[in-house]
């Protein structure tokens, strides 16, 4: 049987793969492990749901809003749904004068202990990479020359 993990560990543990995931080169998977962890401690009830935050930055001019989530003494931000735009309250501008707490935790530490919680397994196959309509193998190195097909 898998130990609890205490709310307060997922939330350091949250905050530290947050803080890489924001200088990482491919940032994509440590935001969806991040945000996988949170929607399970949601269902749990482990964390709540604050309101709605304006995104700091928008992307092309186009103003949005991100879900202000609590987990312990810990605040993140994920994409709000439907269903968030009509229960929650608009909050506004990000508050900079608060800070989260400082975390001392390596990223991998901290992935270990999200994989645990999530119920993460590595994906098995890798995909093939696409090759371009426009490849054509090379002759070099065929015992075969010159071809004997003829491609008139």
């Amino acid at each position: 049987m898998k130990e609890q993990t205490s709310t307060d560990l997922l939330a350091q543990a949250i905050f530290t793969v947050n803080r890489h995931a924001k200088t990482a080169l491919k940032p994509q998977h440590l935001y969806k492990i991040k945000e996988q962890a949170i929607k399970k401690l949601l269902n749990e009830n482990r964390a709540k749901k604050i309101g709605l935050h304006f995104i700091r930055n928008p992307k092309y001019s186009n103003q949005y809003s991100t879900l202000l989530i609590k987990v312990g003494d810990y605040y993140f931000h994920i994409p709000p749904t439907k269903e968030d735009f009509e229960t929650l309250e608009h909050l506004g501008d990000l508050d900079d004068s608060y800070r989260n707490p400082k975390a001392k935790m390596s990223l991998n530490q901290a992935k270990k202990i999200i994989y645990q919680y999530i119920d993460w397994k590595e994906p098995k196959e890798k995909r093939e990479q696409k090759r371009s309509p426009y490849y054509t193998p090379s002759s070099l190195g065929q015992r075969t020359w010159p071809p004997t097909k003829r491609f008139y």
